[in-house]
């Protein structure tokens, strides 16, 4: 219902939520079973009573026999009526027995069960709780948030207004509060004025609402939000959002700066105050068939090569790794050392054809608009009519046409991105590109990060999903850490100097042989030290910057914990 000062309110099913606060969905509906089976066993039982008695020539009421049956089922019988025959006898071990099962065991169990659930599932925070993190739904980004908040020792609450869900989260290590979102009487026991920040990943409409509630009792608390496009960043700032996530703008964005086929220069992944991270295609360049080690002495490279992908796989190489003409190269440098990399290698792989995109969906144009601030030619094919609007960019017709490729200029283009919301259909579409050519450069986007290995091995060199993508975002926004995703499953992030590190050098620490992530970065006194060598000596009042695959990542955490 919309409410007289015009702000989006929902009307709270209160009797439902009374339910869920004492029970569990599914223990509730097995209580209604057992009552529909109980009353139905007393039905049965009172037309077998009454049949009986009338052979033994004996006539009692409906309300004798349901009296008799109870206090039989009960283990309680006054004796006072008794049947003569042996068939009687029979009917009645019968009935004890129903009762011994039915009352005195699945009926108390199942009781027993409903409150246990309901004592399970806590419905606020200690009150001394502080400094943590509020997070009002659990999905594939809050996983992803969690697990970084864990690394960091963040401490988080999530809430969750179904106690079924709760409790089966619950049961997996999470930490949950039950209640529901429109009521301020949940934020108040999550101590939501306490709290560090909130994290609202719920539709626009659920975000929305929980905005006012929240602001309904803190005016200072961040409330960071998922939206899904720029109509609902302005309502969700309206509503009082500190910052508001444009998820499929940003996955476009990210997407683009994948694009690097066509042209031999780095392109800028992100940056860590004044460390860029770019990426560059070594194909056709002077680069092939050198070293590491022979790229730096040789001045072509200033800037440190601190990964490279061959084949969708990131390597952290040593000197004497080989470059060849598929290896795509990590930079690590400042910005004049990357733009002399461009003024070196501007020549080379020089490619006017378009890119393609496959999905007119928000992703696939978020996706164009990025190219084309890029100057960029592209394509988009789509199957639905009413989602293309420019003819000159969009192609109407089914992606797997090789006709309607060869007419879109597929079989020229140094790249492709598929961007449907379809874990399954991209993977179908990687395969198929990857088997009309070896040569282009495949990226996706994933909805699930469980199918991000299956478009691996379909053929996508990069994929980047949403969960990540978000969870990334949201971690540096709260200013616990700075973590820089340059792809799925792979992180440059900083950190403060672990204690147990202190005043060794990078070499004698042996990070990369027991984490399998290299050091890239130090910084100290406001300063980022980016050219490393093995004999630098890690400073106490400082941060290391590292690269590494989240496996590495999550190893370096369980080894040296981060100060507090």
């Amino acid at each position: 219902m919309i409410s007289h000062s015009g702000r989006l309110k929902f009307t709270p099913q209160r009797p439902l939520h009374l339910l869920q606060r004492i029970t569990s969905k599914r223990n509730a509906m097995l209580l209604v079973r057992l009552s529909v089976a109980f009353i139905f066993i007393l039905c049965i039982y009172s037309f077998a009573f009454q049949y009986i008695m009338h052979i033994e020539g004996r006539e009692y009421s409906y309300v004798a026999g349901l009296y008799w049956i109870i206090s039989t089922m009960s283990t309680l019988g006054q004796g006072d009526i008794t049947f003569s025959s042996d068939f009687g006898m029979l009917f009645t071990i019968l009935v004890l027995s129903t009762g011994v099962i039915f009352l005195l065991a699945l009926l108390p169990f199942t009781i027993i069960r409903l409150f246990q659930s309901s004592a399970r599932v806590p419905r606020e925070l200690p009150a001394n709780t502080r400094g943590h993190v509020v997070l009002t739904e659990f999905g594939p980004l809050t996983s992803a948030l969690v697990e970084r908040l864990k690394r960091y020792n963040q401490s988080y609450a999530v809430i969750v207004p179904d106690l079924e869900e709760a409790m089966q989260l619950r049961d997996q290590g999470i930490r949950i509060v039950t209640g529901l979102l429109d009521d301020p009487k949940t934020f108040k026991e999550t101590r939501i004025n306490q709290a560090s920040f909130v994290v609202a990943t719920g539709t626009d409409i659920t975000n929305t609402s929980l905005a006012y509630t929240i602001r309904s009792i803190s005016h200072d608390i961040p409330i960071i939000a998922s939206a899904s496009g720029e109509p609902a960043v302005q309502i969700l700032e309206h509503a009082g959002c500190t910052h508001v996530l444009a998820l499929d703008e940003m996955m476009g964005q990210s997407l683009s700066r994948r694009i690097i086929a066509g042209d031999a220069m780095a392109h800028i992944l992100g940056q860590i105050d004044e460390l860029v991270i770019a990426e560059a295609a070594a194909a056709g360049t002077p680069l092939v068939g050198k070293t590491i080690e022979q790229a730096r002495s040789s001045h072509l490279v200033d800037a440190a090569i601190v990964g490279v992908w061959e084949g969708g796989i990131f390597v952290l190489p040593n000197e004497a790794k080989t470059i060849n003409k598929k290896s795509i190269l990590v930079l690590a440098g400042t910005q004049n050392q990357i733009d002399r990399y461009n003024e070196l290698f501007c020549i080379y792989n020089i490619s006017s054809a378009p890119i393609m995109i496959i999905g007119a969906g928000s992703v696939g144009c978020a996706l164009g608009r990025a190219l084309k601030e890029r100057d960029i030619d592209f394509r988009i094919i789509e199957k639905e009519k009413e989602l293309i609007f420019d003819d000159k960019k969009y192609i109407q017709g089914d992606a797997t046409d090789i006709q309607l490729l060869r007419r879109a200029g597929f079989f020229e283009a140094p790249a492709v991105a598929i961007t449907s919301h379809s874990d399954p259909v991209n993977i179908y579409l990687t395969t198929y590109c990857r088997h009309l050519r070896k040569d282009i450069q495949i990226i996706s986007r994933a909805t699930l990060d469980r199918n991000i290995h299956s478009l691996h091995s379909a053929g996508c060199e990069f994929v980047i999903s949403h969960a990540s993508l978000g969870a990334n975002t949201i971690f540096n926004l709260s200013k616990r850490g700075n973590i820089l995703m340059i792809a799925e499953g792979v992180d440059v992030f900083r950190v403060e100097t672990p204690l147990a590190l202190v005043g060794k050098t990078i070499k004698s620490t042996l990070i990369h042989e027991e984490c399998g992530c290299n050091v890239i970065g130090i910084s100290a006194n406001g300063s980022i030290k980016i050219d490393t060598n093995p004999d630098m000596v890690l400073p106490a009042a400082g941060e290391m910057i590292l690269i590494g695959t989240v496996e590495s990542e999550d190893k370096f955490f369980r080894r040296y914990r981060p100060k507090e």
